[in-house]
């Protein structure tokens, strides 16, 4: 069964040359707050989308995170590349001010059987001939974690919806991402941002052997389930953490307030 290696360098200013997988960075940003670190994930992003309401979050908070710049300088650094929804959070004047400046609207209102979300990531995946699809994408959703639970949960679908792509779910205090039971993976802590809680967390289908190391409470072939052992308030002991398991499953770690 192939490795698959996974890292949250995205959370540094720079991320290292040959560390991990060379990965493109596309961003979605939802209509929740903005995570502090924002600023960084559009920084390292090839495309920047927000899903519907997501836009008024980068035109209302973004100059809040430059207190000592003018507001409508940074609305206009901070302009996405799209925005796409079916358009029933975003204010008029904030459509308005970033049509004006050449944002690309996609107006799916027809479509209430997919989340924002779904519809921001089958972008990506169909219609981006701007992100290079010849290295390993990988789409960082701001805003994806809190609020509504049912937004929530919505969210953590779209991660089983489109599990061949690396999808990773952000608040501004944890991450959440899916590792497929097609591989075998091998994840690179960044100690300096993230941990040491995280949990490995079943969801749809048991688990019947799951195995791990690098955590302070392994699994060796453990079964895990609903109603049963799940590992969720777990700690990594070090900078690797290995997973093993016969089904699909949820990896969350918490993000650190520097």
């Amino acid at each position: 069964m192939d490795l698959m290696h996974h890292s949250s360098t995205f959370l540094l200013p720079t991320i290292p040359l040959h560390h991990g997988p060379s990965l493109t960075y596309a961003l979605v940003v939802l209509n929740q707050t903005l995570p502090r670190f924002a600023p960084l994930l559009w920084k390292h992003a090839q495309l920047r989308l927000c899903a519907d309401g997501g836009a008024n979050r980068v035109f209302d908070e973004m100059p809040l995170l430059f207190p000592e710049e003018d507001a409508s300088d940074v609305r206009r650094r901070y302009k996405p590349d799209v925005i796409k929804g079916d358009m029933d959070s975003i204010r008029k004047e904030v459509l308005d001010f970033y049509r004006s400046l050449g944002t690309e609207i996609i107006d799916k209102s027809h479509d209430q059987d997919t989340t924002d979300l779904h519809k921001c990531i089958t972008y990506i995946r169909d219609f981006a001939p701007d992100v290079n699809k010849s290295s390993q994408l990988c789409i960082l959703v701001a805003g994806a974690l809190g609020g509504r639970y049912d937004h929530e949960m919505g969210n953590l679908n779209v991660l089983y919806c489109f599990s061949s792509l690396r999808i990773v779910l952000l608040s501004d205090d944890s991450l959440i991402y899916l590792l497929p039971r097609t591989h075998h993976h091998e994840i690179h802590i960044q100690t300096s941002v993230e941990g040491p809680h995280c949990g490995l967390i079943p969801i749809g289908v048991p688990s019947r052997s799951s195995t791990t190391t690098g955590l302070r409470w392994n699994l060796n072939n453990t079964e895990m389930r609903f109603g049963g052992l799940i590992s969720s308030s777990n700690i990594v002991v070090g900078e690797k953490v290995t997973v093993q398991s016969d089904t699909d499953l949820l990896w969350t770690i918490s993000i650190k307030k520097l």
